[in-house]
């Protein structure tokens, strides 16, 4: 079996910054056990997969995995994949059905897209172990139910030399550690660790942006800010509030296009 492949890097305006996606357009769903195994294949912290949707609702369904296990949400690889369809089209916009994120939308914006999910909030509550782990106490911690946790520093600086102890964040659970401070070029910086998640350090991370567009609107207030990741790879990104959904915006870059072998 022969399937079509392409790797993006998401979140970015040349090769080699932002983050990496695979994005597989499939004509129907395969086992989820094969789909895993071609997730690990990838290495990527998330493979896209898509197929069209049968029931009308949008123009696709879509999953992501990362080399370890399926996601509920995932921003950059939603962003990869609309880049790739409507690079295939004269289309505005792409619609995708998801199984526990809701219906999703990339658009075409000036020279780059943006992606629309749900927005995430958090509220203040402690977890002493994780800070533990940081290494450096926060000023302030936020987290919700879904597993994702913004912890508030003082400076860019600070986030920026934060060595975490990963293997004991991971033995918490499959849990986003977002470390963020006010930026230095742009509004907003931020760090995130998913060492439960089979990604150490992600790159640029869609979904940590859906939970920090709630948090730092309400802290500058207004709706909108500039924000950058600052992980090895790097990336920057636009994000804007408009209801009760995070638009963040963006570049993407194909950089290999091909096939991927199934045998048996």
């Amino acid at each position: 079996m022969k399937l079509p492949y392409t790797h993006v890097d998401a979140f970015a305006d040349r090769p080699f910054t932002g983050n990496q996606a695979a994005v597989m357009p499939l004509e129907s769903w395969l086992d989820d056990e094969v789909l895993q195994a071609i997730a690990a294949e990838n290495m990527f912290a998330e493979t896209a997969f898509v197929i069209p949707d049968a029931s009308g609702e949008t123009d696709y369904e879509l999953r992501w995995f990362t080399p370890t296990e399926e996601v509920r949400l995932c921003g950059h690889a939603t962003l990869a994949s609309g880049h790739v369809l409507l690079a295939q089209s004269d289309a505005e916009w792409v619609t995708f059905r998801t199984r526990l994120a809701g219906n999703l939308e990339v658009r075409r914006v000036d020279a780059g897209y943006e992606v629309g999910l749900p927005l995430i909030e958090t509220a203040p509550q402690p977890w002493d172990e994780a800070l533990r782990l940081l290494g450096v106490e926060p000023q302030e911690v936020w987290r919700n139910d879904t597993r994702y946790n913004v912890f508030l520093y003082d400076s860019a600086e600070t986030v920026r030399a934060l060595d975490p102890d990963l293997r004991g964040l991971g033995a918490l659970g499959n849990d986003q550690f977002i470390c963020t401070a006010p930026g230095e070029e742009t509004d907003v910086l931020s760090r995130v660790f998913v060492p439960g998640g089979g990604v150490d350090e992600d790159s640029v991370t869609g979904s940590a942006h859906a939970v920090l567009t709630h948090f730092w609107t309400e802290r500058l207030g207004r709706g909108h800010f500039t924000a950058h990741q600052a992980s090895a790879r790097g990336g920057t990104l636009t994000c804007r509030r408009d209801g009760a959904t995070a638009w963040l915006g963006g570049n993407c870059v194909t950089v290999v296009e091909g096939s991927f072998y199934l045998e048996g």
